[in-house]
């Protein structure tokens, strides 16, 4: 990390894809893909808990994880060229997802069940695709907010990967009712056809933004879900206006950073219960780190860690 914003280390610039080289031979290379990427405190988080691992056990302390910029059309070539340079595991963020599966072969049948990848393993000949942000989206519903999945009624705001997994998860938990919104009917429409290879998708309501049914109004105990990337930038809009809904809703936002969106701050000012995706973020990272390792890993290591520099 280079110097200090506000009392906080300053993140390390992403690495260009076309930067990465190879890693030693006795090192063992992560990272996280996106684009944007530069917000993102994965390596903190990931480098906290290996350090753990490795005081246990002392093979993992020559594993390192950066954070690498590739866009949606470089994800192709940069897979096989990551392999080479030593990279065993990745993390995919916006905008690759969903992307990735036309990329790699090998899925498991939890990530293909919500038609996301976010958590790539390679073998040594090819990469392996599984998904973490379910289980890492109930266990931050349960600890920061109180609230299970199972019987609830659930708004989730937008139709990308992070969008899936949180629908796939709430389906397979028994929720009562899903409304989806998204300003792109098509791949709203798109999405609901994924998760309908694998689950009932009758309580699913999807409807484009701003146009609100009046049934959602009408419900006290409404869990709303931001999955859209509206709020990552100064100046973004809130996906949604919260001033319809009851106080009495409850908002989680997968967005961590910053750590005080639109839609939280307007959450607050209304009284309602609400948390940014800190939570998420470090249970689905703990969840990704023990698919690699095939170890326990520490979720509070990563807590620590992103207390330092959020």
């Amino acid at each position: 990390m280079r110097g200090f914003n506000n009392g906080k280390p300053m993140l390390d610039p992403p690495l260009k894809i076309d930067e990465v080289v190879p890693l030693a031979d006795d090192q063992v290379g992560l990272a996280v893909l996106g684009s944007p990427i530069k917000h993102s405190i994965s390596p903190q988080l990931h480098n906290a808990a290996i350090r753990e691992l490795a005081s246990r056990c002392p093979s993992f302390s020559n594993w390192v994880y950066h954070k690498i910029e590739v866009d949606a059309q470089n994800l192709g070539s940069a897979l096989p060229h990551l392999a080479q340079c030593g990279y065993r595991g990745l993390n995919l963020t916006i905008p690759h997802k969903v992307e990735v599966f036309s990329k790699i072969n090998s899925i498991h049948e939890e990530a293909r069940s919500i038609g996301a990848v976010n958590t790539l393993w390679s073998n040594g000949s090819e990469w392996q695709g599984f998904n973490s942000d379910g289980y890492g989206l109930e266990r931050a519903l349960m600890g920061e907010l109180n609230t299970p999945l199972k019987s609830a009624n659930i708004l989730i705001l937008g139709a990308g990967g992070a969008a899936r997994a949180a629908a796939a998860q709430a389906l397979s938990r028994g929720c009562k009712n899903i409304w989806i919104a998204n300003r792109s009917t098509a791949r709203l429409n798109q999405m609901i056809q994924a998760l309908g290879d694998s689950f009932d998708v009758d309580c699913i309501v999807p409807f484009e933004i701003p146009n609100i049914p009046d049934a959602i109004l009408e419900i006290e105990s409404m869990l709303i879900i931001n999955a859209t990337s509206l709020g990552l930038n100064v100046g973004d809009l809130s996906p949604v206006s919260l001033e319809v809904f009851p106080s009495s809703t409850k908002v989680y936002d997968m967005i961590y950073n910053p750590a005080e969106t639109l839609l939280l701050k307007q959450a607050r000012s209304m009284g309602m219960e609400c948390e940014n995706g800190l939570s998420m973020l470090v249970y689905q990272a703990a969840r990704s780190l023990e698919i690699w390792t095939k170890q326990k890993v520490s979720a509070e290591a990563m807590f620590s860690a992103a207390r330092m520099v959020l």
